[in-house]
């Protein structure tokens, strides 16, 4: 493995520097190639990245050093199931291998009823894992976080409590990012034929549609409902610049949580939704050039803001979900999804510190916490959409 591990740096040592440039420029073809370099560098940081549950790969500190989470950080399945993804490019037994020793670090926190995240830390592992094993314990792993991720449900409101902290200042908080854990109930749903799970991701979908928006279909991070009585308490942010303001990743979220609650349910109103919170990005007075957003859209200082890598990778995953099942928009996804992916292969958005690809992300600047850096997540979506791209076509 060592050897091929180093014929592997060989190769992208002379390949990658100028990646963008000496790939094709048929965004098919160039997805294609990308992926296949992907996986190979995966390989290759295999050993610079050594089991350790709990040392999971999730951001680099302000000296350099790998910033590592255990299995209960909600940004812990997205290692094992980068990995899972591209094993699926060029089924490398390495690959597989590393994914299955990574991914079992997180099956216990199928219990965890404390966190709305278990879509992001089971369903991003276990649920990649299963779609290319076909694995019956995957299987099981993911029915089980469905059932306890349901327990956070409540009718009255019609959502699922994202966080059980901050009580002095919410009753029961919903985030935008909810959204994108609704997956793994649609699965379980296929899984068991129990209709609650469904039930309950469709409805916290068409609660988030009727609150977490403004009329421009900015969205606001978090929205606090009475639990007695459903009512919305306050609408605030807890990552973005402003209670008001649009924050880049919560735009994401949205975007990439209704097309897939749109391609589950075939529910019109999720893919008009969908559909205006990319209008919103796109026809955003501040979105940049190469479309990678500052970390909020009204945040106080741009252009002189940090990016988020991590927001443009959602983004451009999300749009090509759409691109596929809402072929009368078809054209539009797709060249703002290729523009955002050739600018994600510029040098100056890849990441050469293992196990990173892309740097330049932001995950709470106003909490000063991960400001211009690699952040795990941007790589998972990143992969994610080149494979979407990839099967598009």
């Amino acid at each position: 493995m060592k050897f091929f591990a180093s014929i592997c740096l060989l190769f992208l040592l002379f390949a990658c520097g100028d990646a963008p440039q000496t790939i094709s420029e048929d965004p098919l073809s160039t997805a294609q190639e990308r992926l296949q370099e992907l996986a190979a560098r995966a390989i290759a940081n295999l050993d610079n990245v050594p089991l350790d549950s709990m040392a999971i790969p999730r951001s680099l500190n302000e000296d350099g050093s790998l910033h590592a989470v255990k299995s209960r950080d909600w940004t812990s399945g997205f290692y094992p199931g980068m990995l899972w993804q591209l094993y699926a490019v060029n089924k490398d037994p390495e690959l597989e291998r590393a994914a299955r020793a990574w991914t079992a670090f997180i099956e216990k926190e199928k219990y965890d009823d404390h966190t709305h995240d278990l879509g992001f830390k089971l369903y991003c592992s276990f649920g990649e894992g299963y779609k290319l094993t076909q694995d019956e314990h995957y299987k099981d792993v993911i029915i089980t976080a469905s059932e306890t991720l349901i327990q956070r449900y409540n009718d009255t409101v019609g959502c699922i409590r994202s966080w059980d902290f901050n009580t002095e200042n919410w009753d029961f908080p919903v985030i935008i990012d909810n959204m994108m854990n609704l997956e793994m109930l649609f699965a379980a749903t296929r899984f068991t034929d129990n209709i609650t799970f469904y039930k309950v991701a469709n409805q916290h979908a068409l609660t988030t549609m009727k609150y977490h928006f403004r009329a421009d279909y900015g969205s606001y991070h978090v929205i606090d409902y009475n639990p007695t009585t459903g009512a919305v308490r306050k609408r605030n942010t807890h990552q973005g610049f402003s209670d008001d303001s649009a924050w880049a990743r919560g735009q994401a979220w949205g975007l990439h949580g209704f097309a897939t609650a749109y391609r589950e349910t075939g529910n019109p109103a999720f893919l008009d939704r969908a559909r205006e919170i990319a209008d919103f990005i796109f026809n955003h007075l501040n979105l940049p050039e190469d479309e990678i957003p500052y970390w909020d859209y009204n945040a106080a200082n741009i252009p002189d803001e940090p990016r988020d890598v991590s927001a443009a990778a959602i983004t451009a995953s999300g749009l090509l979900d759409l691109a596929k099942s809402d072929p009368v928009r078809k054209d539009f996804y797709l060249s703002h999804a290729d523009k955002i992916l050739a600018s994600l292969m510029k040098g100056e958005y890849q990441s050469d510190v293992p196990p990173f690809f892309l740097q330049h992300s932001t995950g709470g600047l106003p909490n000063g916490f991960e400001i211009d850096v690699p952040i795990i997540y941007a790589d998972y979506y990143y992969v994610e959409a080149l494979r979407r791209r990839v099967e598009l076509d």
